[in-house]
């Protein structure tokens, strides 16, 4: 059976949906699509529009080769959108990400702000035509003017130093400072002569790095969560609330027991909900839940205090009386309701996908969303906020057919707790034709296997023969609390056990060979990966990518150390690492790391390389061969971006999985020039 997962070449071109706005009065939906560059070494997204009603096909709204995305509506119906494309009055100027507006009415796009240092995004309100652009300045600039100048004196000197006086200096994949980004209020909007920027919070220095926003409905208020340094290299985030007219700045919430970040306003602009994550220590595991905080002046409270799930706020009902939120649930993250004063909580939509995005029409009825789930990858739907009937609208693509089928299968831990898993199985998979399999444990460590990847996709390994098992062990969400805390400070304890549970189950099947089984993970996922190589011989081959290894040298390199240390103790750290049993591995490995990974160094995967060669139970012969692999991606981060290196990726699983579970050799991607 031949599907687009058959070919690298057809996967990789595979449009890819992501983002959601509605326009105020709930005509208009815009989403954006990455689609391969002429070049296949890229992706270009462009803007399209798709129907509400759901009778008219999706139309395409922009078209450059620098792609359009970050698209919001402007009260009036204009939309905005940023792009690196060429200013059309300045045919030489620098090429850098802009903002732009479309108007409600049709026509061209006009270029609406340029600066030196780039724009990273827009907020706009729902009932003025107020618009917060999201920019970076350099630390020391006093303006706009001083920004610029500093900007061009850094780069015609060649300079790329930056001084540092606190932490972090990098987060995931990118190097923090000299720039810093910043909230910028935009004026005249209304006279069509471009828009100017105001700076209302020049004193953030670097605290809204990661910073979520919203605005008041009618554009008076911005909240946001905001960084605040702490002693010994820490830090949290709290509340503030920033007055557009008078930019002044007030804390909110602020406690050393808590991170804040703001969710939306409500619509008469009384009230705010908060997501507030619980700071974690060893002995503490992550909690998130919502407050409802009085903007006048009160005490927060909880919103649905005894419901075991971690809700993300996405919209208020009209009259005020509900949240519509999603959370993580039984490998799915559906569409909740929310009831304010009673905190009774309803599930709307049943079917087993992630939802986000979502987006409320106007009267209140109809939400509007992007929806996945392992059968599709994300696609635009309208939901029935009382029946829960979901509707896939029109989209710009449509599903790729698949070769297989998914099921939903269930093991038991050693404590006697439930472990959920997705399955995915090849055609053709019997008890008369066993096919060999593939254990995959995901990352963070605390999330689910429960949304689209294009990253790790398990249909491209369905399409080659394999079964794919995707469990949600110790540390998964949408399980309740207990799920996270058993796991906490012991990740090769019950997250480990939990996988051998779901293996056993799988080895058990008759439609599985036992006997070609492998392991697979990235990240935490690559943590367990190793950790599965030093105690258990059970698995033909092991694939670990941007895993960690020596938990006491990853600990103090990591981008964000000072979370790190909360969770795991000098104790902990060497209990739980795996580099202590590398004379234990005997299993072939395949490493793969990206050189531009900060969350997980790429000092991780040049260790546990050396240690394979030179201490596993299978070392580099006289000859310096091996039977273990090392994949180095020099210019990619935590994660393989680029389609050229997907497809190199995919290749060399492929070819490292066909040697050592099939007994048969496969063509290495030529791109490496082996």
């Amino acid at each position: 059976m031949t599907t687009p997962f058959s070919s690298l070449e057809d996967f990789v071109a595979l449009p890819r949906l992501s983002g959601l706005t509605l326009n105020a009065d709930g005509t208009r939906l815009v989403t954006s699509v990455a689609t391969l560059n002429p070049k296949k070494t890229a992706y270009q997204s462009a803007l399209w529009e798709v129907d509400p009603a759901g009778e008219q096909p999706a139309r395409r709204l922009t078209r450059s080769a620098a792609g359009e995305s970050g698209a919001a509506f402007l009260a009036s119906g204009d939309l905005l959108f940023t792009s690196s494309r060429p200013d059309p009055e300045d045919d030489g100027a620098e090429k850098r990400s802009a903002l732009w507006r479309l108007p409600a009415a049709g026509g061209e796009a006009s270029l609406l702000v340029s600066r030196e240092g780039g724009v990273s995004g827009v907020l706009t309100a729902d009932a003025a035509d107020v618009a917060v652009l999201t920019a970076d300045v350099l630390a020391g600039s006093a303006n706009e003017e001083d920004d610029s100048e500093r900007r061009t004196a850094r780069k015609e000197s060649g300079v790329a130093a930056i001084l540092h006086a606190g932490y972090p200096v990098r987060y995931w994949n990118a190097d923090l400072g000299p720039d810093q980004p910043r909230y910028f209020a935009l004026t005249d909007l209304g006279t069509g002569a471009g828009a100017t920027l105001d700076d209302l919070v020049p004193s953030a220095r670097g605290g809204l790095r990661n910073a979520h926003a919203v605005l008041s409905p009618d554009g008076s208020a911005l909240y946001s969560s905001l960084t605040v340094p702490e002693e010994r290299g820490s830090e949290r985030s709290v509340l503030i609330r920033v007055d557009l007219a008078t930019k002044e700045l007030a804390v909110l919430l602020d406690d050393r027991e808590h991170d804040y970040a703001p969710g939306p306003v409500s619509p008469d602009g009384r009230f705010l909900v908060v997501s507030r994550d619980r700071r974690t220590s060893a002995d503490l595991a992550p909690q998130t839940s919502l407050l409802l905080l009085p903007l006048g002046g009160g005490e927060p409270r909880p919103l649905a205090a005894d419901w075991d799930r971690w809700p993300s706020p996405a919209a208020w009902l009209p009259d005020g009386s509900a949240l519509v939120v999603t959370a993580d649930e039984d490998g799915a993250s559906p569409v909740f309701v929310l009831d304010v004063a009673t905190g009774d909580v309803r599930r709307v939509t049943e079917d087993a996908a992630a939802y986000s995005d979502v987006r409320l029409s106007p009267d209140g009825t109809t939400a509007y969303a992007v929806r996945s789930s392992y059968l599709f990858p994300a696609e635009v739907v309208r939901i029935d906020l009382e029946s829960g009937v979901t509707d896939r609208l029109q989209n710009p693509a449509e599903r790729p057919e698949l070769p297989g089928t998914l099921e939903r299968v269930e093991s038991v831990g050693e404590d006697g707790q439930p472990v959920k898993s997705w399955l995915v199985l090849p055609e053709g998979a019997s008890a008369q034709s066993p096919v060999p399999a593939l254990l995959w444990i995901h990352g963070g460590p605390v999330g689910s296997w429960n949304a689209w990847s294009w990253r790790w996709t398990p249909w491209i390994m369905a399409a080659r023969g394999y079964a794919v098992l995707l469990p949600d062990p110790a540390l998964s969400t949408g399980y309740g609390q207990h799920m996270v805390d058993r796991g906490w400070g012991e990740w090769g304890s019950s997250p480990y056990t939990d996988l051998m549970a779901a293996t056993d189950d799988l080895a058990a099947r008759q439609d599985i060979d036992a006997t070609r089984i492998a392991a697979m993970g990235g990240s935490f996922g690559g943590y367990m990966a190793n950790w599965v190589a030093g105690h258990t011989d059970r698995f033909k081959a092991i694939v670990t990518h941007a895993s960690l290894w020596a938990l006491d040298q990853f600990g103090g390199t990591t981008d964000a150390a000072y979370y790190w240390a909360r969770e795991m103790t000098p104790e902990a750290m060497a209990e739980n690492s795996p580099h202590a049993h590398i004379g234990n591995i005997g299993t072939p490995m395949l490493v793969i790391h990206g050189d531009k990974d900060y969350r997980v160094p790429i000092g991780e995967g040049l260790r546990l390389w050396y240690d394979l060669l030179s201490a596993s139970r299978l070392p580099a012969d006289d000859d310096g061969v091996t039977p273990h692999r090392f994949l180095y991606f020099p210019d990619e981060n935590h994660w393989i971006l680029k389609p050229q290196h997907a497809r190199v990726w995919y290749g060399v699983v492929e070819s490292f999985l066909a040697a050592n579970l099939l007994g048969e050799e496969r063509e290495l991607p030529r791109e490496l020039g082996l």
